[in-house]
Protein backbone atom coordinates (compact mmCIF):
# COMPACT_ATOMS: atom_id res chain seq x y z
CA UNK A 1 0.00 0.00 0.00
CA UNK A 2 1.16 3.26 -0.77
CA UNK A 3 0.40 6.93 0.65
CA UNK A 4 1.35 10.01 -1.79
CA UNK A 5 2.60 12.72 1.02
CA UNK A 6 4.44 16.35 -0.01
CA UNK A 7 4.91 14.27 -3.50
CA UNK A 8 6.93 11.67 -1.70
CA UNK A 9 5.47 7.77 -2.13
CA UNK A 10 5.77 6.61 1.38
CA UNK A 11 4.68 2.53 2.40
CA UNK A 12 2.03 2.05 4.78
CA UNK A 13 3.08 -0.84 6.94
CA UNK A 14 0.43 -3.55 7.02
CA UNK A 15 0.45 -6.14 10.20
CA UNK A 16 -0.35 -9.54 9.06
CA UNK A 17 -3.19 -9.10 11.53
CA UNK A 18 -5.25 -6.77 13.56
CA UNK A 19 -4.71 -6.24 17.17
CA UNK A 20 -7.96 -6.68 17.51
CA UNK A 21 -8.11 -9.97 15.39
CA UNK A 22 -5.03 -11.31 17.43
CA UNK A 23 -6.76 -10.77 20.96
CA UNK A 24 -10.07 -12.57 19.31
CA UNK A 25 -7.98 -15.78 17.93
CA UNK A 26 -6.11 -16.49 21.08
CA UNK A 27 -8.53 -15.18 23.50
CA UNK A 28 -5.66 -13.26 25.06
CA UNK A 29 -5.25 -9.94 27.55
CA UNK A 30 -3.57 -6.96 26.07
CA UNK A 31 -1.11 -6.09 28.93
CA UNK A 32 0.57 -2.32 27.12
CA UNK A 33 -1.22 0.35 25.85
CA UNK A 34 -0.80 -0.53 22.51
CA UNK A 35 -3.06 0.75 19.44
CA UNK A 36 -4.61 -0.94 16.93
CA UNK A 37 -2.97 1.58 14.54
CA UNK A 38 0.44 0.91 16.34
CA UNK A 39 -0.04 -2.52 16.12
CA UNK A 40 2.47 -4.52 13.98
CA UNK A 41 3.87 -7.90 12.83
CA UNK A 42 5.31 -9.85 9.83
CA UNK A 43 6.03 -13.21 11.07
CA UNK A 44 5.90 -15.32 14.15
CA UNK A 45 8.70 -17.04 15.90
CA UNK A 46 9.32 -19.44 19.01
CA UNK A 47 13.10 -19.48 19.02
CA UNK A 48 14.44 -16.04 20.49
CA UNK A 49 17.43 -16.63 18.36
CA UNK A 50 15.34 -16.51 15.30
CA UNK A 51 13.43 -13.33 15.73
CA UNK A 52 13.92 -10.31 13.21
CA UNK A 53 12.66 -6.87 13.10
CA UNK A 54 8.61 -7.22 13.99
CA UNK A 55 8.36 -10.74 15.04
CA UNK A 56 5.58 -12.04 17.20
CA UNK A 57 8.02 -13.70 20.16
CA UNK A 58 5.84 -17.18 21.99
CA UNK A 59 7.81 -18.19 24.62
CA UNK A 60 7.13 -21.98 24.49
CA UNK A 61 7.71 -23.87 28.03
CA UNK A 62 9.42 -27.14 27.33
CA UNK A 63 12.99 -28.71 28.98
CA UNK A 64 13.56 -24.46 29.36
CA UNK A 65 11.44 -21.78 30.26
CA UNK A 66 11.38 -19.52 27.29
CA UNK A 67 10.23 -16.43 28.74
CA UNK A 68 13.93 -16.62 30.09
CA UNK A 69 14.51 -15.38 26.42
CA UNK A 70 12.46 -12.54 25.80
CA UNK A 71 14.80 -9.90 26.33
CA UNK A 72 16.99 -11.42 23.58
CA UNK A 73 13.96 -11.65 21.49
CA UNK A 74 12.99 -7.77 22.22
CA UNK A 75 16.70 -7.18 21.42
CA UNK A 76 16.42 -8.99 18.16
CA UNK A 77 13.44 -6.71 16.75
CA UNK A 78 10.02 -8.55 18.27
CA UNK A 79 7.63 -6.17 18.36
CA UNK A 80 4.58 -8.36 20.13
CA UNK A 81 5.70 -10.60 22.53
CA UNK A 82 3.34 -13.38 24.79
CA UNK A 83 3.33 -14.25 28.17
CA UNK A 84 1.37 -17.02 30.40
CA UNK A 85 -1.08 -15.37 32.85
CA UNK A 86 0.71 -17.44 35.23
CA UNK A 87 3.88 -15.28 34.43
CA UNK A 88 2.09 -11.92 34.34
CA UNK A 89 0.65 -12.75 38.08
CA UNK A 90 4.44 -13.36 39.25
CA UNK A 91 6.73 -11.25 37.18
CA UNK A 92 4.98 -7.55 37.21
CA UNK A 93 8.63 -5.71 36.96
CA UNK A 94 9.48 -7.57 33.43
CA UNK A 95 6.27 -6.83 32.28
CA UNK A 96 6.95 -3.15 32.44
CA UNK A 97 10.15 -3.67 31.35
CA UNK A 98 9.17 -5.17 28.16
CA UNK A 99 6.13 -2.63 27.93
CA UNK A 100 8.63 0.42 28.24
CA UNK A 101 10.85 -1.47 25.23
CA UNK A 102 7.62 -0.51 23.08
CA UNK A 103 6.45 -3.99 22.31
CA UNK A 104 2.73 -4.86 22.61
CA UNK A 105 2.34 -7.50 25.30
CA UNK A 106 0.16 -10.24 25.46
CA UNK A 107 -0.86 -12.84 28.17
CA UNK A 108 -2.75 -15.89 27.44
CA UNK A 109 -3.18 -19.24 29.10
CA UNK A 110 -1.17 -21.38 27.37
CA UNK A 111 1.60 -20.24 24.65
CA UNK A 112 1.55 -23.33 22.57
CA UNK A 113 -1.97 -23.11 21.76
CA UNK A 114 -2.31 -19.51 21.77
CA UNK A 115 0.39 -19.69 18.51
CA UNK A 116 -1.51 -22.98 16.79
CA UNK A 117 -5.27 -20.89 17.34
CA UNK A 118 -3.21 -17.92 16.21
CA UNK A 119 -2.20 -19.35 13.48
CA UNK A 120 -5.48 -21.07 12.49
CA UNK A 121 -7.11 -17.96 12.41
CA UNK A 122 -4.32 -16.36 10.20
CA UNK A 123 -5.46 -19.43 7.83
CA UNK A 124 -8.83 -18.53 7.74
CA UNK A 125 -8.28 -15.06 5.76
CA UNK A 126 -7.14 -16.93 3.00
CA UNK A 127 -10.75 -19.24 2.31
CA UNK A 128 -9.54 -18.85 -1.40
CA UNK A 129 -6.48 -21.06 -1.10
CA UNK A 130 -6.32 -24.91 -1.57
CA UNK A 131 -4.90 -26.16 1.54
CA UNK A 132 -3.32 -29.51 1.45
CA UNK A 133 -2.14 -31.73 4.20
CA UNK A 134 0.39 -34.71 3.83
CA UNK A 135 1.40 -37.36 6.66
CA UNK A 136 2.72 -40.86 7.21
CA UNK A 137 5.33 -43.14 9.01
CA UNK A 138 7.58 -41.89 6.61
CA UNK A 139 8.44 -40.42 2.80
CA UNK A 140 6.33 -37.16 4.40
CA UNK A 141 8.87 -34.70 3.45
CA UNK A 142 10.06 -36.28 0.17
CA UNK A 143 5.81 -36.53 -0.82
CA UNK A 144 5.80 -32.65 0.18
CA UNK A 145 8.41 -31.97 -1.87
CA UNK A 146 7.47 -33.89 -5.27
CA UNK A 147 3.78 -32.37 -4.87
CA UNK A 148 5.48 -28.55 -4.76
CA UNK A 149 7.58 -29.12 -7.47
CA UNK A 150 4.73 -31.02 -9.75
CA UNK A 151 1.56 -28.40 -8.38
CA UNK A 152 4.14 -25.35 -9.04
CA UNK A 153 3.58 -26.13 -13.02
CA UNK A 154 0.10 -24.47 -12.72
CA UNK A 155 -0.31 -22.75 -8.97
CA UNK A 156 1.70 -19.84 -6.78
CA UNK A 157 2.74 -22.54 -3.91
CA UNK A 158 3.43 -22.57 -0.26
CA UNK A 159 4.69 -25.25 1.94
CA UNK A 160 6.38 -25.63 5.07
CA UNK A 161 10.41 -25.73 4.81
CA UNK A 162 12.48 -28.87 5.86
CA UNK A 163 10.46 -30.79 8.32
CA UNK A 164 9.03 -27.74 10.07
CA UNK A 165 6.11 -30.18 10.80
CA UNK A 166 5.32 -29.97 14.54
CA UNK A 167 3.03 -28.81 16.64
CA UNK A 168 4.87 -25.78 16.41
CA UNK A 169 6.84 -26.00 12.90
CA UNK A 170 3.39 -26.05 11.22
CA UNK A 171 1.93 -23.40 13.02
CA UNK A 172 5.14 -21.34 12.47
CA UNK A 173 5.00 -22.35 8.69
CA UNK A 174 1.92 -20.98 7.95
CA UNK A 175 2.48 -17.53 8.43
CA UNK A 176 4.31 -17.54 5.07
CA UNK A 177 1.25 -17.68 3.67
CA UNK A 178 0.05 -14.85 1.50
CA UNK A 179 -2.17 -13.41 -0.87
CA UNK A 180 -0.57 -14.35 -4.04
CA UNK A 181 -0.43 -17.65 -3.10
CA UNK A 182 -2.83 -20.38 -4.34
CA UNK A 183 -1.70 -23.68 -2.79
CA UNK A 184 -1.02 -24.29 0.50
CA UNK A 185 1.02 -27.75 0.95
CA UNK A 186 2.05 -28.47 4.64
CA UNK A 187 3.44 -31.81 5.81
CA UNK A 188 2.40 -33.30 9.13
CA UNK A 189 4.22 -35.23 11.32
CA UNK A 190 3.30 -36.37 15.19
CA UNK A 191 5.57 -38.25 18.04
CA UNK A 192 2.30 -38.22 20.50
CA UNK A 193 -1.32 -39.05 20.14
CA UNK A 194 -3.45 -36.34 19.37
CA UNK A 195 -1.26 -34.28 17.36
CA UNK A 196 -2.09 -34.64 14.12
CA UNK A 197 -5.85 -33.57 15.33
CA UNK A 198 -4.39 -30.45 16.32
CA UNK A 199 -2.38 -30.04 13.54
CA UNK A 200 -5.74 -30.67 11.14
CA UNK A 201 -7.37 -27.83 13.32
CA UNK A 202 -5.04 -25.43 12.51
CA UNK A 203 -4.83 -26.23 8.80
CA UNK A 204 -8.41 -27.59 8.33
CA UNK A 205 -6.53 -29.49 4.94
CA UNK A 206 -8.88 -29.99 1.90
CA UNK A 207 -7.27 -32.05 0.71
CA UNK A 208 -5.47 -34.87 2.33
CA UNK A 209 -2.42 -37.81 1.68
CA UNK A 210 -1.29 -40.68 3.82
CA UNK A 211 1.93 -41.91 2.53
CA UNK A 212 2.20 -45.13 4.71
CA UNK A 213 1.34 -46.43 8.56
CA UNK A 214 4.27 -48.38 9.57
CA UNK A 215 6.01 -48.41 12.64
CA UNK A 216 7.81 -45.31 13.27
CA UNK A 217 7.22 -44.14 16.98
CA UNK A 218 5.46 -46.96 17.90
CA UNK A 219 7.65 -46.99 21.22
CA UNK A 220 5.22 -43.84 21.92
CA UNK A 221 1.57 -45.18 20.30
CA UNK A 222 2.02 -48.71 21.12
CA UNK A 223 0.53 -50.31 18.42
CA UNK A 224 0.04 -49.86 14.35
CA UNK A 225 -2.99 -49.62 14.55
CA UNK A 226 -2.82 -46.67 16.96
CA UNK A 227 -0.60 -45.24 14.48
CA UNK A 228 -3.07 -45.28 12.05
CA UNK A 229 -5.60 -44.09 14.17
CA UNK A 230 -3.61 -40.75 14.58
CA UNK A 231 -2.65 -40.19 10.41
CA UNK A 232 -6.54 -40.95 9.62
CA UNK A 233 -6.44 -37.53 11.49
CA UNK A 234 -5.62 -35.78 8.60
CA UNK A 235 -9.04 -36.21 7.27
CA UNK A 236 -10.87 -35.14 10.60
CA UNK A 237 -12.38 -31.98 9.15
CA UNK A 238 -13.19 -33.70 5.83
CA UNK A 239 -16.54 -32.89 3.91
CA UNK A 240 -18.37 -34.12 0.97
CA UNK A 241 -15.89 -32.37 -1.06
CA UNK A 242 -12.55 -33.54 0.26
CA UNK A 243 -10.10 -35.36 -1.34
CA UNK A 244 -7.91 -38.04 0.14
CA UNK A 245 -5.40 -39.92 -1.02
CA UNK A 246 -3.92 -43.25 0.24
CA UNK A 247 -1.50 -46.47 -0.75
CA UNK A 248 -4.25 -49.17 -2.01
CA UNK A 249 -1.57 -52.02 -0.71
CA UNK A 250 -1.11 -50.22 2.82
CA UNK A 251 -2.49 -53.03 5.23
CA UNK A 252 -5.02 -50.27 6.88
CA UNK A 253 -6.14 -48.74 3.53
CA UNK A 254 -9.44 -50.16 4.44
CA UNK A 255 -9.79 -48.70 7.45
CA UNK A 256 -8.25 -45.07 6.44
CA UNK A 257 -10.77 -44.83 3.63
CA UNK A 258 -13.72 -44.83 6.68
CA UNK A 259 -13.43 -41.02 6.41
CA UNK A 260 -15.67 -38.25 4.57
CA UNK A 261 -14.91 -36.50 1.21
CA UNK A 262 -13.50 -38.89 -1.60
CA UNK A 263 -10.85 -41.37 -0.26
CA UNK A 264 -8.87 -42.96 -3.19
CA UNK A 265 -6.71 -46.31 -2.89
CA UNK A 266 -4.19 -44.95 -4.97
CA UNK A 267 -2.02 -47.96 -6.97
CA UNK A 268 -0.13 -48.17 -9.96
CA UNK A 269 -2.55 -48.73 -12.22
CA UNK A 270 -2.17 -45.01 -12.83
CA UNK A 271 1.12 -45.91 -14.87
CA UNK A 272 2.50 -48.58 -17.07
CA UNK A 273 5.64 -49.89 -18.34
CA UNK A 274 7.57 -49.27 -15.04
CA UNK A 275 11.20 -49.40 -15.27
CA UNK A 276 13.57 -49.33 -12.45
CA UNK A 277 16.99 -47.81 -13.29
CA UNK A 278 18.83 -48.06 -9.71
CA UNK A 279 20.37 -44.78 -8.36
CA UNK A 280 19.06 -43.26 -11.51
CA UNK A 281 15.22 -43.73 -10.32
CA UNK A 282 12.68 -45.13 -12.56
CA UNK A 283 11.00 -44.80 -15.94
CA UNK A 284 6.93 -45.26 -16.50
CA UNK A 285 4.56 -44.34 -19.07
CA UNK A 286 2.21 -41.98 -17.77
CA UNK A 287 -0.94 -41.10 -20.37
CA UNK A 288 1.31 -41.70 -23.26
CA UNK A 289 4.03 -39.64 -21.88
CA UNK A 290 7.56 -41.61 -20.88
CA UNK A 291 8.05 -40.17 -17.61
CA UNK A 292 11.83 -40.27 -16.18
CA UNK A 293 11.29 -40.24 -12.75
CA UNK A 294 14.68 -39.54 -10.52
CA UNK A 295 14.28 -40.74 -7.19
CA UNK A 296 15.23 -43.68 -6.73
CA UNK A 297 13.20 -46.77 -4.77
CA UNK A 298 10.07 -48.19 -5.07
CA UNK A 299 8.70 -46.55 -2.13
CA UNK A 300 9.39 -42.96 -4.28
CA UNK A 301 8.08 -43.72 -6.83
CA UNK A 302 4.72 -45.01 -4.34
CA UNK A 303 4.77 -41.58 -3.06
CA UNK A 304 4.71 -40.01 -6.87
CA UNK A 305 1.68 -42.03 -7.62
CA UNK A 306 -0.38 -40.33 -4.67
CA UNK A 307 0.84 -37.01 -5.84
CA UNK A 308 -0.10 -37.30 -9.59
CA UNK A 309 -3.61 -38.41 -8.56
CA UNK A 310 -3.84 -35.12 -6.09
CA UNK A 311 -2.83 -33.20 -9.45
CA UNK A 312 -5.76 -34.81 -11.65
CA UNK A 313 -7.49 -33.72 -9.46
CA UNK A 314 -6.34 -30.18 -9.13
CA UNK A 315 -6.70 -29.78 -12.97
CA UNK A 316 -2.98 -30.04 -13.64
CA UNK A 317 -2.49 -31.40 -17.27
CA UNK A 318 -0.55 -34.39 -18.54
CA UNK A 319 2.45 -32.18 -19.71
CA UNK A 320 2.48 -30.43 -16.48
CA UNK A 321 2.48 -33.49 -14.18
CA UNK A 322 5.11 -35.00 -16.07
CA UNK A 323 7.37 -31.75 -15.80
CA UNK A 324 6.77 -31.67 -12.32
CA UNK A 325 8.18 -35.49 -11.58
CA UNK A 326 10.82 -35.01 -13.92
CA UNK A 327 12.54 -32.25 -12.08
CA UNK A 328 11.99 -32.85 -8.40
CA UNK A 329 15.79 -32.84 -6.68
CA UNK A 330 17.03 -34.97 -4.11
CA UNK A 331 16.64 -33.63 -0.94
CA UNK A 332 19.38 -33.82 1.91
CA UNK A 333 19.21 -37.27 3.76
CA UNK A 334 16.80 -38.61 1.71
CA UNK A 335 18.18 -41.22 -0.50
CA UNK A 336 20.65 -38.34 -1.35
CA UNK A 337 23.10 -39.63 -3.91
CA UNK A 338 26.73 -38.72 -2.84
CA UNK A 339 29.60 -39.37 -5.53
CA UNK A 340 33.09 -39.47 -3.82
CA UNK A 341 35.47 -41.67 -4.24
CA UNK A 342 32.89 -44.08 -3.92
CA UNK A 343 29.46 -44.00 -4.29
CA UNK A 344 27.29 -42.77 -1.02
CA UNK A 345 23.57 -43.26 -0.80
CA UNK A 346 22.77 -41.28 2.49
CA UNK A 347 19.65 -41.85 3.85
CA UNK A 348 19.69 -40.50 7.00
CA UNK A 349 17.39 -37.92 7.91
CA UNK A 350 15.17 -40.47 9.58
CA UNK A 351 14.72 -44.46 10.34
CA UNK A 352 12.62 -46.78 11.20
CA UNK A 353 11.69 -50.28 10.53
CA UNK A 354 9.59 -50.06 7.44
CA UNK A 355 12.26 -47.62 5.88
CA UNK A 356 15.08 -49.33 7.25
CA UNK A 357 13.93 -52.32 5.44
CA UNK A 358 13.01 -50.46 2.26
CA UNK A 359 16.85 -49.32 1.91
CA UNK A 360 18.41 -52.45 2.75
CA UNK A 361 16.13 -54.10 -0.42
CA UNK A 362 16.48 -51.26 -2.36
CA UNK A 363 20.32 -51.29 -2.16
CA UNK A 364 20.50 -55.23 -2.53
CA UNK A 365 18.55 -54.69 -5.72
CA UNK A 366 20.44 -52.31 -7.05
CA UNK A 367 22.85 -53.03 -10.22
CA UNK A 368 26.19 -51.89 -8.97
CA UNK A 369 29.73 -53.72 -10.29
CA UNK A 370 31.48 -53.20 -7.59
CA UNK A 371 31.02 -54.32 -3.65
CA UNK A 372 27.86 -53.17 -1.66
CA UNK A 373 28.48 -51.96 1.90
CA UNK A 374 26.01 -51.10 4.29
CA UNK A 375 26.68 -48.81 7.34
CA UNK A 376 23.39 -49.54 9.22
CA UNK A 377 22.50 -47.11 12.50
CA UNK A 378 19.74 -47.07 15.36
CA UNK A 379 16.27 -46.58 15.02
CA UNK A 380 14.97 -44.31 17.86
CA UNK A 381 12.15 -44.31 19.13
CA UNK A 382 11.02 -47.61 19.13
CA UNK A 383 10.18 -48.29 23.09
CA UNK A 384 9.77 -51.60 23.65
CA UNK A 385 9.79 -52.77 20.46
CA UNK A 386 13.78 -52.09 19.55
CA UNK A 387 15.52 -54.95 20.26
CA UNK A 388 13.34 -57.12 17.83
CA UNK A 389 13.11 -54.37 15.05
CA UNK A 390 16.80 -54.24 14.98
CA UNK A 391 16.99 -58.03 15.31
CA UNK A 392 14.74 -57.88 12.10
CA UNK A 393 16.64 -55.91 10.04
CA UNK A 394 19.79 -58.08 10.65
CA UNK A 395 18.41 -61.29 9.94
CA UNK A 396 17.42 -59.21 6.61
CA UNK A 397 20.92 -58.30 5.59
CA UNK A 398 22.14 -62.05 6.49
CA UNK A 399 19.79 -62.54 3.58
CA UNK A 400 21.22 -59.70 1.37
CA UNK A 401 23.65 -59.68 -0.98
CA UNK A 402 25.97 -57.08 1.10
CA UNK A 403 29.11 -57.97 0.82
CA UNK A 404 30.19 -56.06 4.46
CA UNK A 405 27.95 -53.83 7.17
CA UNK A 406 29.08 -52.07 9.76
CA UNK A 407 26.21 -51.52 12.81
CA UNK A 408 26.40 -47.99 14.30
CA UNK A 409 25.20 -47.62 17.39
CA UNK A 410 24.28 -49.12 21.25
CA UNK A 411 20.80 -50.93 19.26
CA UNK A 412 22.01 -52.22 16.48
CA UNK A 413 25.26 -53.31 17.22
CA UNK A 414 23.71 -55.82 19.66
CA UNK A 415 22.28 -56.96 16.68
CA UNK A 416 26.01 -57.86 15.28
CA UNK A 417 25.52 -61.58 16.27
CA UNK A 418 22.48 -62.15 14.18
CA UNK A 419 25.19 -61.67 10.82
CA UNK A 420 27.35 -64.75 10.39
CA UNK A 421 27.85 -65.23 6.86
CA UNK A 422 28.97 -61.83 6.07
CA UNK A 423 32.21 -59.31 6.56
CA UNK A 424 30.57 -57.68 9.69
CA UNK A 425 31.54 -54.67 12.07
CA UNK A 426 29.84 -52.71 15.24
CA UNK A 427 30.27 -49.97 17.13
CA UNK A 428 28.08 -49.00 19.99
CA UNK A 429 29.37 -45.61 20.20
CA UNK A 430 28.57 -42.57 18.25
CA UNK A 431 30.75 -40.55 18.94
CA UNK A 432 33.52 -38.60 16.76
CA UNK A 433 36.00 -41.55 17.53
CA UNK A 434 33.39 -43.73 16.14
CA UNK A 435 32.19 -41.86 13.23
CA UNK A 436 36.46 -42.43 12.65
CA UNK A 437 36.22 -45.64 13.20
CA UNK A 438 33.21 -45.95 10.71
CA UNK A 439 35.38 -43.80 8.03
CA UNK A 440 38.64 -46.02 8.59
CA UNK A 441 37.02 -49.05 7.55
CA UNK A 442 35.43 -47.56 4.61
CA UNK A 443 38.65 -46.28 3.40
CA UNK A 444 40.48 -49.82 3.88
CA UNK A 445 37.60 -51.47 2.60
CA UNK A 446 35.59 -49.62 -0.62
CA UNK A 447 36.72 -49.02 -4.31
CA UNK A 448 35.75 -46.29 -7.50
CA UNK A 449 32.52 -48.66 -8.05
CA UNK A 450 31.13 -49.57 -4.82
CA UNK A 451 27.90 -48.31 -2.99
CA UNK A 452 27.88 -47.27 0.41
CA UNK A 453 24.36 -47.13 1.94
CA UNK A 454 24.24 -44.95 5.27
CA UNK A 455 20.88 -45.78 6.80
CA UNK A 456 19.76 -44.70 10.26
CA UNK A 457 17.88 -42.07 12.48
CA UNK A 458 18.35 -38.35 12.63
CA UNK A 459 20.12 -38.53 16.04
CA UNK A 460 22.95 -40.21 14.53
CA UNK A 461 24.19 -37.80 11.94
CA UNK A 462 25.15 -40.42 9.34
CA UNK A 463 26.56 -37.55 7.15
CA UNK A 464 29.24 -37.13 9.62
CA UNK A 465 30.78 -40.68 8.04
CA UNK A 466 30.65 -38.29 4.55
CA UNK A 467 32.99 -35.79 5.71
CA UNK A 468 35.16 -37.89 7.77
CA UNK A 469 35.74 -40.32 4.55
Amino acid sequence: MFDVLGGDLQITKKSLMTLEEVLKAVDGKLLSNTQENDFYFVDVACDSRKVKKDFIFFPLIGTQDGHDYIPQAIENGASVIFVTDYFADFHNQQIKEYKKAGVAVISVGHTMYALQRLAASYVLKFPSLIRIGITGSSGKTTTKEIAVNVLSQKYSVVYNEGNLNSETGLPLSVFKIRENHQVGIFEMGMNRKGEISELASVLYPQYGIITNVGTAHIGILGSKQNIAEEKKQIFKFFNSKSHGYIPADDDFADFLAESKGEIKKVSQNLISDVKFLGLEGSSFSYKNQNVKFPLCGKYNLINALSVIALAEDLGLSTEEIKNGLETVKTIFGRNQIVKKDFTFVLDCYNANPDSMKASVEFCSEVECSGKKVFVLADMLELGDESDSAHKEIAELVEKSNVDYVIFFGEQMSKAKEFVTSKKVDGISSRDEKAVEFVASKLREFCSKDDIVLLKGSRGMQLERIVEAV
